[in-house]
């Protein structure tokens, strides 16, 4: 099974798991997720998830100067995104449980 395939669904859950603690900009949520295990998550997957998860009202952003570069655009979870992690990880546990039962794992 390829893990691309896999984080086409569980991507948003990925992102804003990664936002919940400390807002990043682009560039910084993919560096977090790589860290975290999901190496083969693409650059412009997560710029869209961002973009997307911003347009629907889950995600907060603001810009900050940058001395090195262009300015950067943080993103912030906000309260909607708060509630929509919750339900989406309490999904994920759900799925994630049956499947161990189905390969025969202990949940």
């Amino acid at each position: 099974m390829e893990i691309s395939q896999l984080l086409k669904g569980v991507l948003d859950l990925a992102v804003l798991a990664v936002l919940r603690g400390e807002d990043g900009y682009g560039y910084d949520v993919l560096r977090r997720l790589r860290v975290a295990g999901l190496q083969e998550v693409g650059d412009a997957s997560v710029y869209g998830t961002l973009r997307r998860l911003y347009k629907a009202g889950l995600l907060t952003s603001y810009v900050v100067p940058s001395e090195e570069g262009p300015h950067r655009k943080y993103y912030s979870l906000n309260e909607p995104g708060r509630q929509r992690l919750d339900e989406s990880g309490q999904t994920w546990r759900t799925f994630a449980s049956t499947m161990n039962s189905l390969l025969g794992e202990a949940a």
